[in-house]
């Protein structure tokens, strides 16, 4: 198969790209910059120069592959207090490459998230799928309206899946959740929980994430949602005593309302109870994790250099 592949360049993509690769497939990767061209080219990826703000190139490039995996996000913009304008971005997005498919039974892959998709009990793959109003408008909703509309392309004849990957998709090379979180203790000097730290985090090796976004543009039914998860909910406080232990701090509890000043733009998540299974997913595609844990991870030398 053809791949196209947006966001070929980034932490999942890097790692998705190679794995396409070795099982046969051809990769045309998306890159914004000569540096991310200039890594796509090294692996064997054809290199395409744009960006997910064009959604007339997106719709050329899809229409001229035999899938997609769309894994860019606009993470600078979300994260920098618009979180609306990146997700606005990715909804025409995938509008255009999915107009494109149409007709076509041709796969088109959504990556996700599920961080705080239902707080306090274990999400499956069928969560998430009709939000309340009172979630419409955050970024868990809006990110949900975006993989109902992908999920919709099936009526079009598209072979539409959604997966979502887990707030720590973790290894050697992450700076991402985990390796701000570490940043993070080591500035403040104690590796802070919120409250107890019995909260829970869903988790996945990066090998384990490319194998299922592999495995999901091959044979993903029409309509599926995917979960990409190795463990399904580890503590956090187990999280900052391994973190605490490598760095030669303590471990300790941050209270709610210092969490602001103790963790930054980070304070609204750290806190979440998000567990989550993929059951489903296993039964659906055969998927099984090999990957290394996330407190396995933790306790290598690569998060703290």
């Amino acid at each position: 198969m053809r791949i196209f592949v947006t966001g070929a360049s980034g932490w999942i993509g890097s790692a998705v790209v190679p794995e396409l690769l070795e099982a046969g497939h051809e990769v045309v990767g998306l890159a914004r910059s000569e540096a991310s061209a200039q890594r796509l080219d090294s692996v064997g990826a054809i290199v395409l120069r744009g960006d997910v703000d064009d959604p007339d190139g997106l719709a050329k490039a899809a229409a001229d592959s035999d899938g997609v995996i769309h894994l860019a996000f606009q993470h600078e913009i979300a994260f920098g207090g618009n979180f609306p304008a990146a997700a606005a971005a990715d909804r025409r997005a995938v509008e255009a490459m999915g107009t494109a498919l149409a007709g076509s039974d041709r796969p088109f892959v959504l990556a996700s998230g599920m961080l705080g998709l239902t707080p306090g009990r274990v999400a499956t793959e069928y969560d998430g799928l009709v939000p309340g109003a009172e979630v419409r408008a955050s970024p868990a909703g809006l990110r949900s309206a975006t993989a109902l509309l992908t999920l919709s392309l099936r009526g079009i004849g598209v072979r539409s899946s959604v997966l979502r990957f887990p707030p720590t998709v973790h290894g050697d090379g992450d700076h991402g959740f985990v390796a701000t979180l570490v940043g993070t203790a080591r500035q403040q000097g104690v590796a802070g929980y919120v409250g107890d730290g019995a909260n829970r985090w869903p988790a996945v090796h990066r090998s384990d994430a490319a194998s299922l976004a592999r495995l999901a543009v091959e044979v993903a039914p029409a309509g599926s949602v995917l979960h990409a998860v190795g463990d399904e909910g580890v503590a956090f406080r187990e999280i900052t005593e391994v973190m605490g232990r490598h760095l030669g701090i303590p471990s300790a509890s941050v209270a709610p309302a210092d969490a602001g000043g103790h963790f930054g733009h980070l304070a609204h998540f750290v806190g979440l109870d998000s567990p989550a299974t993929a059951t489903v997913t296993r039964a659906v595609l055969g998927w099984e994790p090999t990957g290394p844990g996330l407190l396995e991870d933790l306790d290598q030398d690569h998060y703290y250099h």
